[in-house]
């Protein structure tokens, strides 16, 4: 309901391939260190967004969205869907062309609020599973 392969594949080739990921940080026990690799390996540059701001996989790490002191194209979200919406309005903000929930993060207010604003998003999939599923 929330996804289509069309909107999947566009994030995933046109929509840039700068992708700031909220809650990675370098405890490789996550879902999001591991999936921030699949991303590097499909070529993406991957902004680790975690309140430590720690380096990650070779790039510098940011407390926040708006501390990135760059354009950002896809924002790649692995917090609890309780507080994922206020990450999709700052995406938003930001000037994210795409929001991405990852798998179990669910908030159909925020997803209505962020394709009113023109911004793509697709809510409870893994990029790391649909590249290599689209490719």
């Amino acid at each position: 309901m929330y996804v289509d392969d069309a909107t999947v594949r566009k994030i995933l080739t046109e929509s840039g391939d700068t992708w700031a990921v909220v809650g990675l940080s370098s405890n490789r026990q996550r879902a999001a260190y591991g999936v921030a690799q699949v991303l590097q390996r499909f070529g993406k540059r991957v902004v680790p967004v975690h309140p430590k701001a720690e380096p990650v996989h070779g790039e510098q790490g940011y407390a926040s969205l708006a501390d990135i002191p760059f354009a950002v194209d896809v924002v790649d979200v692995f917090v609890n869907s309780d507080l994922a919406g206020a990450v999709a309005d700052e995406a938003v903000a930001k000037g994210a062309k795409a929001v991405w929930f990852q798998l179990g993060v669910v908030d159909e207010e925020a997803y209505a609020r962020t394709r009113a604003a023109g911004v793509d998003m697709v809510m409870d999939r893994c990029p790391a599973i649909e590249i290599p599923r689209l490719a």
